[in-house]
């Protein structure tokens, strides 16, 4: 079939991202005989730099790694929320949701801290070597993509009046940044140079990297995300608040390993983090297919994998959350799940239906059950979304900021294998320029993370001091009879784990290319997502019914939703998901990599 790149193969390295200069700078650290833990670490600080709109230092990031001849694992880079964070507090500040901007919103921190955990225990070089790329661009600028420019336009005035430190960074002689044109971050630059100068004298390269955490845990660094948080900030409730994140906070929380989640298909064993994250919900779409699907890429295709969307995610409101013990065994047991098939008609659901797994009553808060806006307007709850557009569109767009002031933030994306099979595939998202002021003294803001938590007590997701957020990040790597062949993700917030199942089941259920793995037709095949369910991301809105397709979708296929009653909108022609992956065959050592067309900025790289 037609595709808009080549699927990319060798046996040297591969990478694959959401940005070229994060690809690149990846490669480059694997071409100075870096590993793929020194790569993603040197490509993820490059991604700060360049997809600043998308994610940040002070952020989040769920990191899956498989090395050679080892276990999965995943290193969860997800902070907690702060002590002081409780749903009472909140609630005493007159709110019902947590604001989607602002120090309120902000959990610990868990980017960078995770970062460093991996080239610690994983990579082999110092945390110079893979912070220069970051720090030239940063320092010397690099040329913007036309969405970080586009986005600052949205918040102009915000910053112009209430985030004066943003606009001293992202409004420099009063303009946004613009293609064509170098773009500086001096204070970022100077952050990193001043971290590696108080830590180049601790000693080895495992010294050097606990010095760093030190110092961004209890240093400088500390302090200064900490005055931030303690600053009154203009956020979407439309009052000024300060956040509950404390020197304590930060102090006492560090990125952690743990065992993933898996569910075994058809040879394939796929790999996620836990429901502290959304990533069963991939799982729970498998568990939840037939033994026979219909024709890939049918009418009848597609509406099963809606609704078996809608169900799995109906159990992710209900029952994921790191605020009480998820039922993850039963939630993907044969017999769960074929009592949960028996749902699925030959009619769209409109209903939020989860499930009882072990005859436990599903817990829904009262928000969840009043989510639901009018199946004819915008998603609101669509979170961290994929590509820009008008504010009036059905479908969600990048970065957007209403007249009252929400903005949403989308995610990047980043795999590498390397040529000992080393694998990698992160999520990183959060700490997006939009969610928070710059902190002045450091050149990035906090995260806003805390937003996706319910004010409610008793749920699985509510907001709860020590607990983490149920993130929307969800990085994925697949094992074949048991030897893991595949790392891939996208950005898209509550879309995460619709479009990487379309993906994967693509390659799964399609033809090879060139003896490998069709990643790149997997890619470009026309994708959708449905919003049938309540939104991760304030307003924390659904849009029961709704299915959003490319243009580039068979008409056919369309008339074939409607008539089952499916509320079709019809996007752009390249609008549906930033997907990147990575692969090797065990059998040969080949590698491979693609990357995501749509937004015209990811690549994938290698040789």
């Amino acid at each position: 079939m037609f595709t808009t790149r080549p699927t990319l193969q060798g046996t040297f390295g591969m990478v694959s991202s959401t940005h070229w200069l994060a690809s690149q700078s990846a490669m480059a650290v694997l071409e100075r005989g870096g590993n793929a833990y020194d790569a993603a670490v040197a490509g993820a600080f490059v991604l700060h730099v360049v997809e600043p709109h998308l994610n940040g230092p002070a952020g989040e990031v769920p990191i899956l790694l498989a090395p050679a001849g080892g276990e999965v694992r995943v290193l969860c880079g997800q902070g907690v929320a702060p002590a002081g964070a409780t749903v009472a507090h909140y609630r005493g500040l007159g709110l019902d949701l947590v604001p989607g901007t602002g120090p309120l919103a902000a959990a610990v921190p868990g980017a960078f801290d995770a970062w460093m955990v991996l080239l610690r225990d994983h990579g082999t070089l110092a945390p110079a070597d893979v912070l220069e790329y970051a720090i030239g661009y940063a320092e010397h600028g690099h040329a913007p993509v036309e969405r970080v420019g586009e986005t600052v336009e949205t918040v102009r005035e915000l910053f112009e009046t209430e985030w004066t430190s943003s606009a001293e960074v992202y409004l420099p002689d009063g303009e946004p940044p613009r293609p064509g044109a170098l773009f500086r971050n001096p204070a970022l630059a100077a952050t990193w140079k001043r971290l590696l100068d108080e830590t180049a004298g601790a000693g080895d390269r495992i010294a050097q990297i606990e010095a760093a955490r030190a110092v961004w845990r209890g240093g400088f660094i500390a302090e200064a995300l900490v005055r931030q948080a303690n600053r009154p900030t203009l956020d979407t409730s439309g009052e000024r608040h300060t956040g509950t994140l404390t020197a304590a906070d930060l102090a006492g929380w560090s990125a952690t390993y743990e065992a993933p989640a898996t569910y075994d298909w058809n040879g394939w064993t796929l790999c996620k983090a836990g429901p502290w994250s959304q990533g069963p919900v991939l799982l729970q779409q498998l568990a939840l297919l037939p033994g026979t699907l219909p024709p890939y890429g049918s009418a009848e295709y597609v509406h099963l994998l809606i609704e078996g969307c809608k169900l799995a995610m109906a159990d992710r409101e209900a029952w994921y959350g790191d605020a009480a013990e998820v039922p993850l065994a039963d939630l993907l047991s044969d017999a769960y799940n074929a009592e949960r098939r028996g749902l699925v008609g030959d009619a769209a659901s409109f209903e939020l239906r989860p499930g009882s797994p072990g005859g436990r009553t599903p817990r829904l808060g009262t928000h969840a059950r009043g989510a639901a806006v009018a199946a004819s307007g915008p998603a609101p709850g669509a979170g961290e979304p994929t590509v820009a557009k008008s504010p009036l569109s059905p479908v969600p767009g990048e970065p957007e900021v209403a007249a009252d002031g929400t903005t949403r933030g989308d995610t990047c994306h980043l795999d590498v294998v390397d040529r000992w099979g080393n694998m990698v595939a992160a999520t990183p998202s959060g700490g997006w320029l939009q969610s928070n002021p710059v902190v002045p003294e450091l050149g990035f803001p906090l995260g806003t993370r805390l937003q996706m938590t319910w004010l409610e007590e008793g749920l699985p997701n509510s907001l709860t001091p020590g607990r983490r957020p149920r993130t929307t990040l969800t990085p994925t790597i697949a094992l074949r009879d048991g030897v893991p062949v595949l790392a891939f993700g996208t950005p898209g917030g509550d879309q995460q784990d619709q479009w990487q199942l379309h993906f994967f089941l693509a390659v799964a259920l399609r033809g090879r290319v060139r003896g490998g793995l069709d990643l790149q037709g997997a890619i470009d095949a026309p994708n959708w997502h449905n919003d049938s369910f309540p939104g991760s991301f304030h307003p924390r809105g659904s849009r029961p019914g709704s299915v959003t397709v490319e243009a580039r979708t068979d008409p056919a296929l369309v008339d074939g939703l409607r008539r089952r009653g499916h509320d079709v909108t019809v996007g752009d022609a390249w609008s549906e998901g930033r997907l990147c992956a990575v692969a090797r065959d065990p059998g040969t050592g080949v590698l491979s990599a693609a990357a995501n067309p749509r937004g015209m900025q990811g690549y994938a790289v290698g040789r």
